[in-house]
């Protein structure tokens, strides 16, 4: 079954706001290592959050537009993946120039760490447990409510 339109970004919320929060209070003390503070993490965290949701929303429309080419209408499980690649840059690149909010400079590496394991756990989670956590999650097109 694939995840309609709505579904698809009513997954992203959801799975942003739970599975991303969670990884970021859980993963946030130990991300300083790299040099910045705990606080700065989460403050950068957060923005990181809330571009993926509001950006990301955006680009759903974009991602169903070309979907509609395909002849099946839908992606390979892996572009979901990889599609964190230009959305992690889109971020950055947004965090940089102090949107949604000036999270102060932005360390790279601890960036791509967060970043990219966020999307990857998401990733995870959207393909393989939210399918047995919530069965009728793909019989209502992806929707939750």
């Amino acid at each position: 079954m694939t995840p309609t339109l709505l579904g698809r970004i009513q997954t992203r919320w959801v799975l942003v706001w739970t599975v991303g929060l969670v990884w970021l209070l859980a993963a946030g003390p130990w991300l300083p290592l790299a040099g910045p503070t705990t606080m700065s993490v989460y403050r950068t965290g957060l923005a990181s959050l809330v571009l993926v949701s509001v950006v990301g929303t955006l680009w759903e429309f974009a991602y169903h537009a070309v979907q509609q080419l395909r002849w099946d209408k839908d992606w390979p499980t892996v572009l979901g993946l990889v599609l964190g690649v230009s959305e992690g840059v889109v971020v950055y690149q947004l965090l940089r120039r102090g949107l949604p909010w000036p999270v102060g400079p932005i360390d790279p590496a601890p960036f791509v760490w967060q970043f990219g394991t966020v999307w990857i756990l998401i990733w995870m989670v959207a393909n393989g447990p939210i399918r047995i956590l919530f069965p009728r999650w793909r019989f209502a097109g992806g929707r939750f409510w």
